[in-house]
């Protein structure tokens, strides 16, 4: 079974909206396990201190090494990736999520506050991941949406296998335009190519499109697309 471990000051933000809609289903029938630790049961002294002012000084709080470091060790020492929710972490990519949605599970850190202290990084071997270029008040959120993204594409949670292969970022392109009846809507109607019923056709031009909207918005990704030499392939 594929395990999730989230450690944060807030285990009473999970499973949050992950107890909805394919995450929920799937962790009801058991196709995945979820478990929200309290780091602050791993503080020692009685107002569960988790952070303490930064060295050198500067405005706000340090999330504490010892303190982290329990926690972290109370979870378990399996081999499991364990990530820390960091803005200035890797940028969360498809490619990553579908290994790790592959192995047996992810142990999620929530930082807080202004960071965590550096050497319990270094000491835990922590994998600081970023889920975009902003600033959240902590890990938490981050940690909701590495888990959804892995958990979607675990066996038998979504509807059709060929769902995950179909949609964006699962070639290094964005998904196509998707339509569906009614056939007109205030005035627009469906591309013709899609009612059609040549399927040759519909691929063609969902490649078409794919490309195009990668083209337009994300031309970092249009960018490695072509680096790579990748023959334009049907989507669909």
């Amino acid at each position: 079974m594929w395990r999730a471990t989230v450690l944060t000051i807030f285990p009473e933000m999970f499973p949050g909206p992950l107890g909805g809609s394919l995450a929920g289903k799937a962790l009801a029938a058991g196709l995945w396990s979820l478990d929200a630790l309290d780091i602050r049961a791993h503080a020692n002294d009685r107002h569960n201190t988790v952070d303490d002012t930064p060295a050198g000084g500067g405005p706000g709080m340090v999330m504490k090494a010892d303190v982290l470091a329990r926690a972290i060790d109370a979870a378990g020492t399996d081999t499991r990736p364990r990530l820390l929710l960091s803005a200035r972490g890797v940028p969360l990519k498809q490619s990553r999520v579908a290994a790790l949605a592959q192995g047996g599970g992810v142990v999620l850190i929530c930082g807080r506050f202004e960071g965590v202290d550096e050497r319990l990084i270094a000491a835990r071997q922590l994998e600081e991941v970023s889920i975009g270029d902003y600033v959240l008040s902590g890990g938490e959120i981050g940690a909701l949406a590495v888990i959804d993204a892995c958990v979607r594409l675990l066996p038998g949670v979504m509807g059709k296998e060929a769902s995950g292969a179909e949609e964006s970022f699962a070639d290094g392109l964005l998904e196509y335009p998707q339509y569906t009846r009614p056939a007109v809507f205030e005035g627009a109607p469906i591309p013709e190519v899609l009612t059609g019923g040549d399927h040759g056709k519909v691929k063609a031009w969902r490649q078409a499109e794919a490309e195009r909207l990668t083209r337009e918005r994300r031309p970092d990704l249009w960018a490695a697309y072509l680096a790579r030499g990748k023959p334009p392939k049907p989507r669909g």
